[in-house]
């Protein structure tokens, strides 16, 4: 998720106290952040105060497609759209397994899901500790891994995956599965939030969130070619849905996810289509 400033949280609180809005709306947005501050500094820092912990307290994941062109008359594909969980595994859990499948890849097997494609790049820092991997998030603006940075930065497009609580997304407590849809690149979220509405999800324009917004330049998902990108907040609820009654551990959701699972995933494959059918796709 997201750094909740004190700084933003205080803007939005003043803009909240001139509205018409119901109590509960304001206790939405006054509730504390999910992580009041991270340990680390940046994903470096923690790196390095974490050395010889890689594969105890965290993995790091990804997967670069091979890009090939040796044509004199012809231009060879580039990559269009890399799939971003940037606290996976055990800090927001459901994200790398989402990241995985909208990547196109089985979450459990790593088989091509739909078989044919497409597939996207992807990227993913996890937290893989028995208890406690709330304390390795590392904020989307200060996330410096080198391999994540230069993919972002060879894509046209980033979606990345984040979770928040359903209070932090400003939903009604009898409502609390919702997604937050984020970034500076304006045609990729329309997309993201019709799809989504089209399946059934109950979809938040992040616009009207700003602690959720994604639209800080130096957020990870709009360090693309483009300079804009897209995220996805997800509330904890919403992602417990996607899986199996009782199977929401690291170990057991790569093989519990169900049919909610399959429509969000599906809905954001049909926006990244719809996005990279755009004229602003085109690579001369």
């Amino acid at each position: 998720m997201t750094r909740v400033t004190h700084a933003n949280r205080r803007t939005v609180l003043t803009g909240l106290a001139g509205a018409a809005l119901s109590a509960s709306v304001l206790n939405a947005f006054t509730v504390a952040p999910a992580y009041a501050a991270d340990l680390y500094a940046s994903n470096t820092d923690l790196y390095i105060k974490l050395a010889g912990k890689e594969g105890t307290d965290f993995t790091r994941r990804y997967k670069r497609h091979e890009l090939f062109d040796n044509s004199s008359d012809q231009r060879g594909p580039v990559n269009r759209t890399t799939i971003m969980a940037l606290h996976g595994g055990g800090i927001e859990g459901g994200t790398s397994e989402l990241c995985l499948a909208i990547a196109g890849y089985h979450p459990a097997t790593l088989a091509v899901s739909p078989a044919g494609g497409p597939v996207h790049d992807y990227w993913m820092f996890e937290g893989v500790r028995r208890s406690g991997n709330s304390d390795l998030h590392v904020t989307s603006t200060n996330n410096d891994d080198r391999a994540a940075l230069s993919m972002a930065a060879g894509s046209l497009n980033v979606l990345s995956l984040h979770g928040c609580t359903a209070a932090q997304a400003g939903v009604p407590h009898d409502q609390p599965e919702a997604v937050v849809v984020g970034g500076l690149h304006t045609d990729f979220r329309t997309y993201l939030r019709e799809e989504f509405q089209a399946a059934g999800f109950q979809t938040i324009d992040g616009s009207t969130v700003p602690a959720l917004a994604g639209e800080d330049p130096n957020n990870i998902c709009n360090k693309t070619l483009l300079g804009m990108g897209a995220q996805l907040e997800m509330t904890t609820e919403l992602r417990q849905s996607m899986f199996d009654p009782g199977y929401f551990s690291q170990l057991e959701r790569p093989t519990h996810t169900n049919g909610r699972f399959d429509a969000f995933v599906g809905a954001a494959r049909k926006a990244i289509a719809r996005l990279e059918a755009g004229t602003d796709q085109v690579v001369l």
